[in-house]
């Protein structure tokens, strides 16, 4: 888990610290998961045709990898982005 996550739960008990961090990190593996299922679905979606085979043909292979490559990018960018704006924003002390 992110250490700045953590900074927040300073003030609560050891315990409650634990099920906090429990907490987040299964909210961060079903977030996790959600993008890896909406990434499949839409490139399967936009880029399988033909079911005559049980392999993928090469422009559908193709277009997969690029449906992927696409959506990582621009999943790392929003990411990074939401970072500059968190850094940018006033703290509440």
């Amino acid at each position: 888990m992110d250490p700045s996550m953590m900074a927040g739960l300073n003030g609560l008990a050891e315990e409650d610290q634990a099920k906090m961090a429990s907490m987040i990190d299964q909210l961060q593996l079903r977030d996790s998961l959600r993008m890896y299922n909406s990434l499949v679905e839409r490139c399967f979606v936009d880029c399988v045709d033909t079911f005559t085979r049980k392999t993928l043909q090469k422009q559908e292979e193709t277009c997969v990898m690029r449906c992927a490559e696409k959506f990582l990018k621009h999943t790392m960018r929003v990411s990074m982005r939401f970072g500059e704006l968190n850094q940018n924003a006033p703290t509440q002390d």
